[in-house]
């Protein structure tokens, strides 16, 4: 639902992890909404995870690569999130250098 920047040549090689790409996307007015909606959505399951006895909680976000938008709102997210110490929080980024299909050359 953000705009993709896959689509604009100079930013396509980039990933979530550079700034242009974090620029480009928190730019749209609907990333922060759904940002603020799932940090105060994360804030209300960690007590009651831990108040059932769970000891983790995977949070995955995607998008059609998995390297621009999904980066960059994990990213944010864990920002977000990552001050409050009671917790322990990790970020990983599992798609983000993947490389693109390549065409085999003819030959």
């Amino acid at each position: 639902f953000l705009p993709n920047p896959y689509y604009l040549e100079a930013l396509r090689p980039k990933t979530g992890n550079d700034p242009e790409i974090q620029q480009f996307v928190l730019k749209a007015p609907e990333a922060n909404i759904f940002l603020d909606k799932l940090e105060d959505m994360i804030n209300f399951l960690i007590p009651n995870y831990v108040k059932e006895g769970k000891t983790n909680l995977v949070i995955a976000i995607g998008c059609t690569g998995g390297k621009h938008r999904s980066v960059t709102l994990a990213r944010e997210l864990y920002s977000r999130l990552s001050g409050n110490t009671k917790y322990g929080f990790r970020l990983e980024h599992r798609d983000a250098q993947k490389d693109r299909l390549v065409r085999k050359q003819e030959g």
